[in-house]
């Protein structure tokens, strides 16, 4: 193993705990998750020199969030890459720190997805508006983001043998792990899901087809919800109220669609191997897997480009029951119930760092013994079109 550098940790966390909120706004979604994570943290507001935002509230969020929030930040970052923008912010934090920018970098998210009635998925790949030269050749056609996940499903499948069975059982663990969330059996209540309890293969199999091959119950929820994260210096986290979740590594990349392309291939095959790299770790030692579950479909791939398993293989791969938070086999994925059964607000990356911490910390309802190593990996923008990955190794301390 490399020397693993540890200039930047996780050291508070905060996830807003419901996902069907009406009356609040995402601004106040930010703020109230921004100061219990400083308070988990055991820091305060002037703490904070780093602010980083996905333009996920106010109007020019980087310098409306500094008024509101009270402070005057030596860096602004506004990176917004979708789902994975939080990977891409944690990484941009470490460095920051590492440079002796910022001491403290804040993270926030917040959305009322579920409240505003924000039919995810139900639009074109771009969501609509002027043409672009992402969507120019499948836009006319009329092409959903939901039907672009199913082509990735038919893809895999076709190539590989893999089956519907098989992509059933990713939707199966995370089910698990949410019944053991409180938060997450609340979310599935209050946004009227039918049969709240565990579920099987079949009961997969037998919910309603969305998107051929894709069924109602390997889709992600929409709701509202949100959180925070404060990363430190190593001289901060020290002192901290919580063990420091240290960033051991990262990496970053983007795909678009190309002649000849695999659109089963995401942006991980280029983020993962800096990340682990980086890390000195492999993908067989990580114990807890946060990865993007849009779709069951966008955990089989990203597994496999994470480096779990070879191209195609995920199949098997998810059929040995390893991704149970009990199993004896890694990783144990998503064991806060994921975006299939815990939240969706629209960009979850934040949730796969937040979740990632409290399994190194010891705190997550689904907790795995002994849990030393983790990776949360967002996937931004659309599996199979125009998207981004980014990849975060988590060590505790």
């Amino acid at each position: 193993m490399v020397s693993q550098r540890r200039d930047a940790a996780i050291v508070g966390i905060h996830e807003y705990p419901l996902r069907k909120a009406p009356g609040v706004t995402p601004l106040q979604i930010k703020a109230e998750s921004a100061a219990r994570a400083l308070a988990d943290a055991g820091l305060s507001w002037k703490d904070v020199d780093g602010l980083y935002d996905a333009q996920d509230g106010a109007g020019m969020s980087g310098l409306s969030l500094s008024e509101y929030f009270g402070f005057k930040p030596n860096v602004i970052d506004t990176t917004a890459v979708g789902g994975s923008s939080y990977e891409f912010q944690a990484a941009h934090a470490r460095r920051a720190i590492a440079a002796g920018k910022c001491r403290v970098a804040l993270l926030t998210y917040g959305s009322t997805a579920a409240s505003g009635m924000v039919h995810i998925g139900t639009g074109g790949r771009e969501g609509g508006g002027a043409p672009s030269p992402q969507g120019n050749m499948t836009d006319p056609w009329g092409v959903t983001l939901i039907a672009n996940y199913a082509m990735v499903a038919h893809r895999h499948m076709h190539q590989y043998g893999t089956t519907s069975e098989q992509l059933a059982r990713i939707s199966v663990a995370t089910r698990a792990h949410a019944m053991r969330n409180p938060e997450a059996v609340k979310a599935m209540t209050d946004l009227l899901f039918e049969n709240i309890r565990e579920i099987t293969v079949d009961d997969v199999l037998n919910s309603r087809m969305v998107a051929d091959p894709l069924h109602l119950l390997e889709c992600c929820m929409v709701s509202d919800g949100g959180g925070a994260v404060v990363i430190a210096s190593p001289e901060v986290a020290r002192d901290c109220r919580q063990k420091p979740v240290w960033i051991i590594g990262t990496g970053e990349a983007t795909k678009y669609v190309e002649n000849g392309g695999d659109i089963t291939v995401s942006a991980a095959v280029q983020s993962a191997p800096p990340a682990f790299g980086e890390a000195g770790v492999r993908p067989d030692e990580i114990d807890i897997g946060m990865i993007y579950d849009s779709f069951s479909i966008t955990v089989m791939c990203l597994l496999e480009d994470l480096g779990f398993c070879k191209k195609g293989e995920g199949g098997q791969f998810v059929s040995e029951d390893r991704l149970h938070f009990q199993s004896k086999l890694k990783p144990h994925i998503n064991t806060d119930g994921g975006g299939l059964s815990s939240n969706h607000p629209g960009m979850r990356g934040i949730f796969l760092l937040i979740e990632a911490a409290r399994q190194l910390r010891g705190q997550s309802t689904s907790q795995v013994e002994g849990a030393k190593l983790a990776v949360a990996h967002g996937n931004g923008g659309q599996l199979g079109g125009t998207h981004t990955g980014g990849t975060i190794i988590l060590a505790r301390d």
